[in-house]
């Protein structure tokens, strides 16, 4: 079967496996450092752990078809999820997932990576899958799992002292699904100015 959606889901699975790939290479270079300070309250493998949830999820909410679509895109995925951020329950699945990945985190994770990324090479974007927020098609979900990958990715190499550089397609993607929320958000003024040297963003500013 044919994707009606066959230029984007190329696009976004395109930029899903880049991300993912990305995020290993950043993973690689944790070595011993896995109890350094990651992100808030994450040592760095609890930021690992549950950034590797933008693989689980993708395998998890595959086996549960949705009935309808209830969410249209990926920005509307994080402005229907944006309140669950605040829940207690993120932090600590989190680190249950840095624990879950063992003595060899890598490993796993790359194991994990090649079976989702098989499970994807199967699919058209057509799929129904359930979210935290909602029925989504597939192709309009898995730009949000590359979001987080960039996201966390620049967290994890923050965390690591080393400079952050996302290949072009994934950058892409998380940069439109930004600019796309601001924009509905009425916030795209100060991203503009910011963009274009004119005047820095608050140090509590954030668009997720």
């Amino acid at each position: 079967m044919t994707s009606t959606h066959a230029p984007a889901w190329s696009r976004a699975t395109a930029d899903y496996a880049e991300a993912t790939e990305w995020w290993l290479g950043l993973v690689s270079q944790v070595g011993d450092r896995w109890d350094d300070v990651g992100l808030g309250e994450w040592d760095v493998r609890a930021l690992v752990g549950h950034t590797s949830r933008s693989l689980v999820t993708v395998e998890e909410y595959l086996a549960v078809p949705a009935a309808r679509v209830e969410v249209a895109d990926a920005p509307g995925y994080v402005e229907a999820t944006r309140a669950m951020l605040a829940d207690p329950g993120v932090a600590a699945r989190g680190v249950t997932a840095g624990q879950l990945l063992g003595k060899d985190p890598e490993a796993a994770l790359r194991q994990r990576a090649a079976r989702v990324q098989a499970l994807v090479g199967s699919c058209t974007g057509e799929e129904l899958v359930t979210t935290i927020a909602g029925g989504m098609r597939l192709v309009d979900y898995l730009p949000t799992r590359t979001l987080e990958l960039v996201v966390h990715g620049c967290d994890l190499a923050a965390a690591l002292g080393v400079e952050p550089h996302p290949q072009a397609g994934p950058a892409a993607t998380a940069l439109t699904t930004l600019a796309t929320l601001a924009i509905r958000a009425d916030r795209s003024a100060p991203v503009i100015l910011a963009l274009t040297g004119r005047g820095g963003l608050g140090p509590d500013f954030t668009l997720l």
